[in-house]
């Protein structure tokens, strides 16, 4: 929702300002540099990225239209799942794990948000499988700290991808004004008010490739970036849950080690969580 408001105050500031001044808008439908700008843009994108980073980039930049998956709702539904987990393993023991790695959605241990957020439930999944198999707990911190950086590796590829095309927008931008200008000298001998359009439409190119790559790009790959920080701050919050049930520690004292992971904005109070955790009892 944000994003869609920033863009309408992109466009409407800087289209304001130019009409406001006396400028007509009609000078800047230039579809031919429209087509030069998006053309380059568009198979450089192809040419320096792998068909996995195109997808995730295309994927990420549209889910920036959406809500974040991490809100406080969310990390709450964490804390319960956790909770949930600890007391089914005082109570039945790791061995009672075993149909719940396996099928998930069968049991009432992860709430609807958790179940929704495929990439996190496998991570939980996985790793409480080698829980049951009675993996030493240094390694199984190994084992995740290690699958952290892989995701939050490959989830930077789209974003760099992303950054690329936005940080040459205006060079792509340059290059449909530079054809404007040939086609300007080639037309040399036209009167100089055919001359004027003609320079003012190769100068669209160079107002189009800056205000793509500042007003539009830019803004989306750093939301994507601040959206896969909080993946993975996610991800950490479940590592924790995952050591906790591994140690064996008390329900209560599971929940308030994820609890203490999650990021300060997004993070509930003690009472939020305790009124959670009575509720989820009753």
């Amino acid at each position: 929702m944000f994003v869609i408001i920033g863009y309408v105050l992109v466009l409407g500031s800087v289209l304001g300002g130019f009409i406001g001044a006396g400028g007509h808008v009609g000078v800047l439908v230039q579809p031919f540099e429209v087509i030069i700008i998006f053309g380059a843009a568009g198979g450089a994108f192809l040419a320096g990225n792998s068909m996995a980073v195109i997808k995730g980039a295309i994927g990420g930049a549209t889910g920036t239209l959406k809500g974040a998956k991490q809100n406080k709702e969310f990390y709450l539904d964490l804390i319960l799942s956790f909770y949930a987990l600890s007391q089914k393993i005082r109570k039945e023991g790791l061995l009672s794990l075993e149909d719940l790695v396996e099928n998930p959605g069968n049991d009432t241990i992860f709430t609807p948000r958790v179940l929704a957020d495929h990439h996190l439930l496998e991570f939980i999944c996985d790793n409480l499988r080698l829980v049951v198999t009675g993996i030493e707990e240094n390694q199984l911190e190994d084992i995740m700290d290690a699958a952290l950086e892989v995701h939050h590796h490959d989830g930077n590829g789209p974003i760099k991808a992303i950054q690329r095309i936005g940080d040459g927008m205006p060079a792509f931008g340059i290059v449909a004004a530079v054809m404007g200008v040939v086609h300007t000298m080639e037309s040399i001998s036209l009167p100089p008010a055919e001359l004027g359009k003609l320079i003012a439409a190769a100068l669209v190119g160079t107002f189009l490739g800056i205000l793509l790559s500042y007003g539009f790009i830019g803004p989306v790959a750093g939301l994507m970036e601040e959206r896969l920080e909080g993946e993975g701050n996610a991800f950490k919050c479940a590592q924790k849950g995952v050591l906790c049930c591994a140690k064996g520690i008390a329900p209560a004292m599971t929940a308030e080690f994820v609890r203490s992971m999650i990021t300060s904005h997004m993070r509930p109070s003690f009472a939020e969580m305790d009124a959670q955790l009575k509720a989820a009892k009753g």
